[in-house]
This record gives C-alpha cells, sequence and structure tokens, in this order.
C-alpha cells in the first residue's frame, strides 16, 4: 500500500501524538549535544528564579520607608534590582544563545535522516504524493517540531521556576493571599482542556496547505512556458487564490480555539487581583499584613498572571511542535513497499537472460496494466516493446530496476528473482534513457559522471566521442563545465538526450533500458542520438521502447503489447510476413503517414 501523505498519521489516538513518546524518541538526535542541552536548560532555574528578587527587594524598601529611613538603604535597593536584573538579562542571552545552537543541530541532524528516509520510497510515493506536500512533511515538518520542543521546553523550564520562586514569595508574604492566587491560577489553566483536540486538525490541515501552496509555485516555475503559451496566468492566480482563502480559512479556525483563551485568563486573573486587594486589606487592618508585603505580593502576583494572558499562544506553539514531532515518527516509522530480503544476494553481472514470468502489475486495485507477461531476453539480445500507448510498455520496463514491484509472478535475472537481489547491486546492473531525461542544477561533466564518479578523464573523454558530444563541447565556452540550468533547461533536447546516454555509457551497465528516448526529436537530432544509441547498445543486453518502429528494425525481436498483453513477438522479417499481424499493421500505418509527410512536402 502507498503512503498518501495528505492522510498519513492522522489518527488522535496515535501514541505518536503523546509528549512523553516523542520525547523519548527525540532523545537520541538531544544525546550528542546532551552537556549544551543540560547547561541550556539549568539556565533556565536562575532565570525563572529571579523574578521573585524584585518583590521581595520591594517588600523590604517600602517596610524600610515607614521605619527610620537608611540612605544606605534607599540607594542599595534600587542598585540591587538593576544588578539582578543584568544577570538575569545576561543568563537569558546564553539560554537563547545555547538552545538555538541545541535546535540547529537535532534540526539539521533529524533532516539528514528524514531525507536518506524519502530515498528509500518507491516510485509510487512520488507518483500519489505532490512535490510540495512532501517538502512540507520532510523538511517544515521537521522545522517546527525539533526548534519548537527545545525552545518550548526551555520556555517550560523557566516559567516553572519562576512560578516557585513567585509562590514562595507569596506564601512568605501572606500564607492566606497566597491561597486564593493559587487557586484562581488553577481555574486559569480550565480552557485549555479543549485546546489539544482543536489544534490537531488545524495543525494536519495547515501543513497540506503549505504543501499546496508550494506546489502552485513549483509548477508555475517549471511550467513557467505552458503557463505562458496557455494563458494559464488566471488559472494559476486562482488556484493560488484558493489556497490563500483556505488559509485565511485555517487561521480563523486557530484564532477561534486560542484567542478566547486570553480574555478568559484575563478576565480570571483581574478576578484574583480583585479578591487579593479586597482581603488585603482586612488583613492590613488587623495587622497581618504590613504596606511593603502587600506591594511586594501584588507585584509577584502580576508576575505570576502575566505569562498565563498568553497561554493560548503558548499552548498552540507548544501543541504543534508535538503535533509535528507526531508526524516526523510516524514517517520515520513507515517503509517503503520496495524491500530488501534479508538474504537478498549481490550479483555483478548478467550471464544467462532476464526471465518474466506470469507477470501481473497495477497501479490502482484490481486495473491490471500487465496481465500474465512470459518473456526470456538472453544476454546480448536487443528486445523492442511497440504497441499503442497505454498499453504496458514503460510499466514492463520500469520493473527490472524495481522501481515498483510485480503484484504477481517474478522477474529473474540468471534464474534469481530480483527480490531477492540487493537493489543497488540489480540497479548497478541496469542504465536507463527515458524520453525525458532529468539533468541536475549543474555542469554537464557533473551529469555524466553522476553514472561512474570515479571515472577517470580518459573514460569521461571516451564517452563523450561515444555519445557525440565531442564537436559540440568543443564548441563551448568552458567546455564539459558548462552549466546545464535546472533540469538542463540551457541544453536543446537533443543535447540532453546526449548527456543522458553518456551517462548510461560510463556507467558501463549491462542491461539498457530506453524508454522512447528518441520520440520528442527532430528528425535531425534523432538521427545524431540514434547513432550514439547504436554505441551505448554494443555488446548489452537491450530493452528498448520505441514510437518510431523504423528505429527497431534490426531489434532481434520485436514485441507487440496491447492493453497489458504480449499479442505478437519475433524479429522484424518475421512479423512482416504475418498477415493481417499486429505489427505489419503498425508498420505499414507508419509508413503511410511517412510516405504521406514526404510527398506534401515535395
Amino acid at each position: 500500500m502507498v503512503m498518501n501523505l495528505a492522510d498519513f498519521n492522522r489518527d488522535k489516538n496515535d501514541s505518536k501524538n503523546d509528549y512523553f513518546y516523542c520525547l523519548k524518541r527525540l532523545f537520541p538526535y538531544i544525546k550528542p549535544y546532551l552537556g549544551r542541552t543540560i547547561f541550556a536548560m539549568l539556565l533556565s532555574i536562575p532565570i525563572g528564579a529571579l523574578d521573585g528578587a524584585t518583590p521581595v527587594f520591594v517588600q523590604k524598601f517600602i517596610d524600610q520607608l515607614n521605619k527610620n529611613l537608611n540612605m544606605m538603604f534607599v540607594v542599595g535597593v534600587p542598585l540591587l534590582i538593576v544588578l539582578f536584573a543584568t544577570v538575569q538579562g545576561v543568563l537569558n542571552y546564553l539560554s537563547a544563545y545555547y538552545n538555538t545552537w541545541v535546535a540547529t543541530k537535532i534540526t539539521q541532524d533529524i533532516k539528514d535522516v528524514m531525507f536518506k528516509k524519502l530515498l528509500t520510497y518507491e516510485s509510487a510515493f512520488y507518483d500519489k504524493n505532490p512535490t510540495g506536500l512532501i517538502v512540507s512533511r520532510f523538511n517544515s515538518d521537521v522545522d517546527q517540531a525539533s526548534s519548537g520542543l527545545v525552545s518550548n521546553l526551555r520556555l517550560f523550564l523557566s516559567r516553572l521556576f519562576s512560578s516557585i520562586s513567585l509562590i514562595s514569595v507569596l506564601l512568605y508574604n501572606s500564607w492566606q493571599l497566597a491561597i486564593i492566587a493559587i487557586v484562581v491560577l488553577g481555574c486559569a489553566f480550565l480552557p485549555l482542556k479543549q485546546l489539544r483536540k482543536k489544534l490537531k486538525f488545524i495543525s494536519d490541515e495547515n501543513i497540506k496547505l503549505g504543501g499546496e501552496i508550494y506546489t502552485v509555485y513549483n509548477e508555475t516555475c517549471s511550467g513557467n512556458r505552458t503557463v505562458a503559451s496557455y494563458n494559464l496566468q488566471g488559472t494559476q492566480t486562482n488556484k493560488f487564490k484558493n489556497s490563500l482563502q483556505r488559509g485565511f480559512y485555517l487561521s480563523i479556525k486557530s484564532i477561534q480555539a486560542t484567542a478566547l483563551i486570553g480574555p478568559s485568563v484575563q478576565f480570571i486573573s483581574a478576578c484574583g487581583l480583585a479578591i487579593v486587594v479586597g482581603f488585603s486589606s482586612y488583613l492590613i487592618k488587623t495587622h497581618q499584613l504590613t504596606t511593603g508585603s502587600l506591594a511586594s505580593f501584588i507585584i509577584a502576583l502580576i508576575l505570576l498572571y502575566q505569562p498565563i494572558k498568553t497561554l493560548g499562544n503558548t499552548a498552540s506553539q507548544a501543541q504543534n511542535a508535538f503535533f509535528a514531532m507526531g508526524r516526523i515518527l510516524g514517517l520515520l516509522d513507515s517503509e517503503s513497499s520496495i524491500k530488501e530480503n534479508k538474504n537478498s544476494v549481490e550479483i555483478n553481472d548478467v550471464k544467462n537472460s532476464i526471465t518474466f514470468e506470469n507477470v501481473t502489475f497495477e497501479y490502482i486495485k484490481d486495473k491490471i496494466v500487465l496481465n500474465n507477461i512470459n518473456l526470456n531476453v538472453k544476454v546480448g539480445e536487443t528486445l523492442a516493446l511497440v504497441g499503442n500507448s497505454g498499453g504496458g510498455k514503460s510499466t514492463l520496463v520500469n520493473l527490472i530496476p524495481r522501481f515498483y514491484d510485480v503484484l504477481a509472478g517474478s522477474i529473474k535475472i540468471d534464474g534469481i528473482d530480483i527480490r531477492d537481489i540487493k537493489i543497488n547491486s540489480l540497479r548497478d546492473q541496469i542504465a536507463v534513457v527515458f524520453q525525458d531525461n532529468f539533468l541536475f542544477d549543474g555542469t554537464i561533466r557533473e551529469n555524466i559522471l553522476l553514472g561512474n564518479p570515479s571515472a577517470t578523464d580518459e573514460q569521461l573523454l571516451e564517452v563523450v566521442k561515444n555519445a557525440y558530444l565531442e564537436d559540440f563541447i568543443n564548441s563551448l565556452e568552458f567546455g564539459l563545465d558548462t552549466k546545464v540550468g535546472e533540469r538542463g533547461v540551457l541544453l536543446s533536447g537533443g543535447q540532453k538526450q546526449r548527456v543522458a546516454i553518456a551517462r548510461a555509457l560510463i556507467k558501463n551497465a549491462p542491461i539498457i533500458v530506453l524508454d522512447e528516448a528518441t520520440s520528442a526529436l527532430d528528425n535531425k537530432s534523432e538521427a545524431v542520438v540514434q547513432c550514439a544509441i547504436e554505441k551505448l547498445m554494443e555488446n548489452r543486453t537491450v530493452f528498448v521502447i520505441a514510437h518510431r518502429l523504423s528505429t527497431v528494425k534490426n531489434a532481434t525481436r520485436i514485441a507487440v503489447i496491447d492493453d497489458g498483453q504480449i499479442v505478437e513477438i519475433g524479429s522484424h522479417d518475421d512479423l512482416m510476413t504475418r498477415e493481417h499481424g499486429r505489427y505489419k499493421n503498425l508498420y505499414m500505418a507508419q509508413f503511410k503517414v511517412n510516405e504521406q509527410e514526404l510527398s506534401e512536402k515535395v
């Protein structure tokens, strides 16, 4: 079952959304930086504890004013307040620095693991999930989770020790008023009870929305020529507006979930403060409380209640960080459907044959694409796959390197099921040239050497020559070090194909897959690329999908695939002798079209 990121990890009862579970799973990433992490967390203790210093100084100062005025005391207390505030500020800076350092390191480590995980997924995963959602889940979630958890842990510890310090001041000044303040403080947390459930939905939807917006940007940039040629500016704008509208809806939902908490807490805090002020007058009249103690109590109480007024936003940020971590853990625990068996073996060559035995495959459940395919391709043979579009030709060759796994039956190399061969070892034996080859942003040299990074300069120059790239390379100012642009946009179609063929040549794999490698080219480019392909095919086992049947006449055998089945197989000469044969009809129909086009040009 291919994972759908839009619906993945949505179970609200999933243990991956449990706070302690998330912290436990995060610990291996914290462990390498445990010393700095502990130091950063320990800094939160004095930062929070120092909040209680000012109210105590104020109490001593005011009570002293009611007695004999001591100038040393009058000057000393304000200086101490400034000193303690300065110390707290320095500690805050150090805490912020070390927490950011640790959070960034943890984020980078998790991103590294997540990226490696991303590389393990099968082709169907990328077919099913848009690029924007993948980036959101594998990148943005990590930023929110790791940095959010560390910063919120720091904030939690600081607030915890601040609360302990301030409550101690309250109890020191008046245990009666302190009880009232603590009861009111407990009531202030009641509005948070239903917040988690609401935020889970909003958090999941926001990550999907981030993916949708990224996808619109990506499609607009990558498909800029299509957008321009079909005047799709309005269509893309509408897509983007719809995403923004959904973002507005989610923002309002988030405000509805959290914004009421602030006013509620503020009202509760005001009630608590009012009760304290009212009851304090009785305590002062009965000499159970001094004026200084009252001032100290009120300052401590305001400092204690102040962070609670932003409780909604703080809780929202903390919850979102945990939800993101839960989603990450779900991805880390997921597995690709393309798995490597424990006892899988390595192969270094193909000695005898590649065999398809009763191979059946489907992309969507109960919609068969290949049905009971049987083939035996001997080493050194060239098998051409022809037929109408959608018949299953590309699917068949995509099964050989295990881009997808068969539904039933097996594919064997020298009698070994490819599912019992180590994936890297299997793919080392196969070089693929697609119709639209992907070139990475970089130089021509870098793109060719992807086929064999350890190749020598002599080998590189040889494949450049055999791919008929030599004249083109020599015409460039920077030669092989010429930039190709994103997806090879700075090269023509024929040039891109020849770079891809050079990449396949330098890999020197015994099996070659050519998936309509010349179908998108003009006649001149096709002629040059075809020469390069013939060099690539020498002394190798080749699977070639061709739209132009004239290019496969010399294949050892030609298989006609229609509706997921092999309906004919044989050499060109053999198939052309079959009256009303499927291949003969295709060839003659294409020949007539070409003849008609030639006569029209004349």
